[in-house]
């Protein structure tokens, strides 16, 4: 693991995060392969154990992820913001979740002069 900091000038809870986040890039990395192997293989039964093991790493990547949420400030506050949502990500970036799930009030703006 590199890091970009001197390792002796961070404290445990930075290096811990270090240790998440790069185990959840191993993570990612490895659903990626698995994904590819499995949407190129013509084998059936190898096919399925591909499947398998790429859902486990994202089994994985999920459980890091509820970590950094729990252990790095903003986490919680972005994932809260995203995830579950539908419709535009950028609605939700520009004016909150509500206005990007809210399909109900669709408006141009006041009718004021």
């Amino acid at each position: 693991m590199a890091y970009s900091e001197p390792y002796d000038a961070l404290d445990e809870k930075t290096r811990d995060i270090s240790r998440a986040i790069t185990s959840l890039r191993e993570e990612l990395e490895a659903i990626d392969w698995y994904n590819q192997r499995v949407a190129t293989s013509k084998d059936a039964s190898l096919k399925e154990v591909m499947a398998h093991n790429r859902d486990e790493e994202i089994e994985h990547a999920a459980m890091t992820i509820e970590w950094l949420r729990r252990n790095m400030d903003k986490w919680d506050d972005e994932l809260r913001d995203y995830l579950f949502t539908s419709g535009s990500f950028i609605a939700v970036e520009e004016g909150g979740a509500s206005e990007a799930t809210d399909e109900s009030s669709l408006s141009i703006g006041t009718m004021k002069s």
